[in-house]
């Protein structure tokens, strides 16, 4: 059975398996879009009641909801056998929350286009946002939205709405489609005369249309509005660009020139040419922040590359593309494993290679294998070429190759702090602010697993400096990430799209960890790839013990990356818990290493001293012997 699919965007619906189920009760369908206004926290059963009845509830009023409950659990997975329990509405400590993907609320699945659209290029940007609005079909809890739990979610999501129509229309400008923003602009004005932001863009599209008439008529109309019903002057923005399209500024035209020339250009030569000039135009994508079309035009250059029966240009194809990494986890490891395989085939074939290809192919393979195999071979002999020839960029490259597989085992923060030294001295010779970038965040996220947490503050402080300045907007994702985690910074950090692994499961987790460290009621929610990790301890805070010690007993051991310190001492915390003296013995010996440090490596998860959990794990019996 698939997941059911709920939507809130309109009237409250609940779709199984392609089937609309009734919710004729009203109780019913406040009730889902109370928990869906949760996003996946729990609400305990007294708060419900207090929610659903205006002042003082009945009497069984508790026994109402518990009633509500179990339909809507028949509702929601009408195939679960009787006695056994459910995986969508569940039961958490004395409360209730749902336990879905983002994809199955239209809400979340806006939420999260939304979110996508902040890191996606400028063509996937209309697209994502396209995608966002059209889940929309009437207002957000329309039938509650009156009721006082709603108030905030429904705000908050109106708000969003409104950004989203305008981000769009900043996109179809940007395209050359203004008569498409007029379109999503005109009935967005009307509906709310209040946003500047709208009255600016409707003017823009209207004078990038050549309706120059139309668009001081528009800003005018907007200047009546403010003074007339607000009594206040509106901006100096609108009235700045009032003053540009008077004078024809032409700032407020759209960017032609250069680039298309060199685009002209680069399209009339070879496909040889092509295909190795993609690779540095790829590479400077994925650092300014287009990832999704690097990786996907990639693995098309390297195809080509094959397509044209020439083993050393598909081996300058593979490892011309010398972009840092400095997330563990692969956001697409179908792709990664072919990269590989390509590189592999080049370094067997029979045609000559320099030794300068050949480093950059052996950098690759460490570099994509990151979390899923051992290639520190790969990477040491890259970074021994490299410093023979003399070449810095290469040995960048190298290093952070190197870096990607410093997991082999817990408590290698040291060395990855050495890595990143190495790296930003490397960088400063080879004037690549791309890899001084990538050292600092090495070094930041290594500070915080050796707990010096002012030196980490530092590093990032350098890092966004050199962000802004060379346009590196996905490095102050992981810096905001940390200010968030370590000191206290309000605002949910930003998740972009294009890097899943913030996007997927990555804020439950950390809040999972906070509670954890606090020794606080562990929150449920949607952890993504982390679920198995963190099930066993959720179960166990439910009371269910058996099925505690049943996720236990299958965990595989966690995967070697930034969050192995991490997961362990999760591990650690539920093998104590369920009494499992041969996982506490697994624990035990994973997380020895890493005596002395911070479960905190990713710079962005902390769990806390890993000591704690090693002491946790001697007092409750484990051993190494």
């Amino acid at each position: 059975m698939s997941p059911p699919q709920i939507n809130v965007l309109g009237p409250i619906q609940v779709t199984v398996d392609g089937l609309v189920r009734d919710l004729s009760k009203r109780r019913h369908r406040e009730v889902i879009a109370i928990l869906v206004a949760q996003r996946g926290r729990a609400i305990p059963t007294a708060s419900l009641v207090e929610e659903l009845w205006d002042g003082r509830p009945p009497a069984g009023a508790v026994g109402s909801v518990r009633t509500f409950i179990g339909e809507l659990r028949r509702i929601l997975e009408p195939r679960r056998q009787p006695r056994t329990p459910a995986a969508v509405l569940v039961t958490v400590g004395d409360g209730y929350a749902l336990r879905l993907g983002p994809q199955s609320v239209d809400a979340w699945r806006f939420e999260a286009a939304m979110a996508g659209a902040r890191g996606a290029s400028s063509g996937g940007t209309g697209a994502l946002l396209s995608a966002a609005l059209a889940e929309w079909q009437g207002d957000a809890f329309e039938e509650f939205a009156e009721r006082p739990w709603a108030h905030a979610e429904v705000t908050r999501l109106r708000e969003l709405r409104q950004t989203a129509v305008e981000r769009l229309a900043q996109a179809h400008i940007a395209a050359g489609r203004p008569d498409g923003a007029v379109t999503m602009l005109e009935p967005h004005v009307t509906a709310n005369p209040w946003r500047e932001e709208g009255w600016r863009l409707l003017a823009l599209a209207l004078y990038r249309g050549h309706r120059q008439g139309d668009a001081l008529g528009t800003l005018r109309r907007a200047h009546q509005r403010f003074v007339n019903d607000l009594g206040l002057d509106p901006s100096p923005v609108l009235a700045d660009l009032e003053a540009g399209i008077l004078r024809r500024d032409p700032g407020l035209e759209p960017e032609r020139g250069r680039l298309a020339l060199t685009a002209t250009a680069y399209s009339r030569s070879g496909a040889r040419a092509q295909l190795e000039a993609s690779n540095a135009v790829l590479g400077s994508l994925a650092v300014a922040g287009d990832l999704q079309t690097a990786r996907t035009q990639r693995l098309e250059a390297i195809r080509a590359a094959q397509e044209l029966n020439d083993p050393e240009l598909v081996a300058r194809i593979v490892g011309g593309y010398d972009v840092p990494g400095i997330w563990t986890r692969s956001d697409d490891p179908d792709a990664a494993a072919a990269i590989v395989a390509a590189a592999e085939q080049a370094l067997t074939s029979t045609s000559p290679l320099s030794h300068r290809t050949r480093a950059r192919l052996l950098a690759t393979i460490a570099m994509e294998s990151r979390g899923t195999s051992n290639r520190q071979e790969e990477a040491d002999e890259a970074a021994s070429i490299a410093r023979g020839l003399g070449d810095a960029q290469l040995l960048c490259f190298a290093l952070s190759a190197r870096y990607m597989q410093a997991f082999a085992q817990a408590g290698s923060a040291a060395q990855r702090d050495s890595i990143g030294r190495q790296l930003i001295a490397t960088a400063l010779d080879a004037d690549s602010p791309t890899f001084e970038i990538n050292g600092r965040l090495i070094r930041m996220q290594a500070l915080c697993a050796l707990d010096d947490i002012d030196a980490a503050s530092a590093e990032a402080e350098a890092i966004d400096q050199l962000a802004g300045r060379h346009e590196r907007p996905l490095a102050t994702v992981f810096t905001q990430w940390f200010r968030w985690t370590f000191l206290g910074s309000t605002g949910t950090p930003r998740a972009p799209g294009e890097m899943p692994g913030f996007g997927e499961g990555l804020l439950a987790l950390a809040g999972f960890t906070r509670k954890l460290r606090d020794a606080a009621q562990l929150p449920d929610g949607d952890f993504g790839p982390h679920e198995r990790w963190v099930r066993p301890l959720l179960l166990a805070q439910e009371g269910q013990r058996s099925l505690a010690i049943e996720a236990l007993r299958q965990l595989p051991d966690p995967p070697n990356d930034l969050l192995l310190e991490a997961t362990w001492c999760i591990v650690a915390q539920a093998a104590c818990e369920l009494e499992e003296p041969s996982v506490m013995n697994q624990a035990l010996a994973a997380l020895a290493p890493a005596s002395g440090e911070r479960a905190a490596g990713s710079g962005v998860v902390d769990v806390g001293n890993v000591d704690r959990f090693i002491a946790m794990l001697k007092a409750a019996g484990a051993s190494l012997d």
